[in-house]
């Protein structure tokens, strides 16, 4: 029997006042990764009550570990092995299938050298802590392949090398991500290709930057087929923003705020997921090889747990693939 869809969010928990994602207090307070572990233990727990078995971490875990100019806070993981096996332990114990999305500042392909570096940095760090948690292959960092800098094809050209340049631990924990402007699914797919990085589809990504025109499913498809027969492969799933925009500027004149009302922009995630939009793309990958879901919405855990009962309304022979 094929198991269920495992349905995820990210790092923010709103249905639970006072869960913390991570150590956010500035350096001069020493801020560190065993309490970010604490706060992660709550977050699983509260994991565990909702039944939810899929969950993007804050990549901010280890406060400043990689931080050049802080020395001090850069042996975190080693000082909180025994902390990271515990936690580790409890995700396994509960099913938690966990993953990071590194910032908009982690750019592999980068032009400058001393930001690769520091990308370079980071992606070791996030894949040495799901190391240390001990966890399987389906736990990932998962990237966008950066900039078109000096062209599209110099730019795919020197992630693929650099992805080269990573120790095999590393190598296995990093995934690859269509983006919604720059590099599409043609686009990983040769990186794929080049260097066997496993991807990861994103459907809004795909609606906005398809220049290929490849449709819906055969993306997905392909997607899917990059990873291994003994791992499910994951996704990512979101609704485009559709609300009015309203912009306040500065009148130059009166020196008075004006609203003005302006269209959605198609990249932005709503704050929940259509259900009707879902469950069309559910059917429409009926056949496929199955896969998790990762649902990327303003409302986080709350968008997730009406997503079921949305499901269990709508659809209910969905709902019983979904958990």
């Amino acid at each position: 029997m094929t198991p269920p869809i495992r349905l995820g969010f990210a790092v923010k928990v709103l249905g639970r006042a006072g869960l913390k994602e991570h150590d956010s207090r500035r350096w001069q307070n020493n801020p560190h990764l065993s309490v970010s572990l604490a706060y992660l233990r709550d977050i699983f727990e509260y994991l565990r009550s909702q039944q939810i078995t899929m969950y993007r971490m804050s990549s901010d875990l280890a406060p400043y570990a990689t931080h050049p100019d802080m020395p001090q806070f850069h042996n975190q993981l080693d000082e909180c092995a025994a902390e990271l096996a515990l936690v580790g332990g409890l995700a396994r114990e509960i099913g938690l299938r966990l993953s990071f999305h590194p910032s908009q500042y982690v750019i592999l392909n980068s032009a400058d050298e001393a930001l690769t570096a520091k990308s370079v940095w980071d992606l070791r760090v996030q894949a040495e802590l799901l190391e240390r948690m001990a966890l399987g292959p389906e736990a990932v960092v998962v990237l966008h392949v950066g900039g078109v800098y000096e062209g599209r094809d110099p730019a795919r050209e020197r992630f693929a090398r650099r992805f080269e340049q990573f120790p095999a631990a590393v190598r296995r924990r990093l995934v690859l991500e269509n983006d919604d402007s720059r590099f599409s699914v043609a686009d990983i797919r040769w990186i794929h290709e080049r260097t066997g990085v496993r991807l990861v589809f994103d459907n809004l990504h795909h609606h906005n930057h398809n220049p290929d025109d490849i449709p819906l499913c055969d993306a997905l498809a392909l997607c899917l087929a990059t990873w291994p027969a003994d791992v499910r492969p994951k996704i990512h799933f979101s609704s485009p923003r559709t609300e009015m925009r309203v912009i306040e500027r500065q009148d130059k004149t009166s020196g008075k705020k004006v609203e003005t009302l302006q269209a959605p922009i198609w990249t932005r995630h709503s704050d929940f997921i259509h259900p009707f939009e879902f469950i069309d793309f559910l059917r429409a990958a009926d056949g496929l090889r199955p896969f998790d879901m990762m649902l990327e919405c303003k409302a986080k855990d709350l968008a997730l747990l009406r997503l079921r009962e949305d499901l269990a309304r709508y659809a209910p022979d969905l709902a019983e693939r979904i958990t």
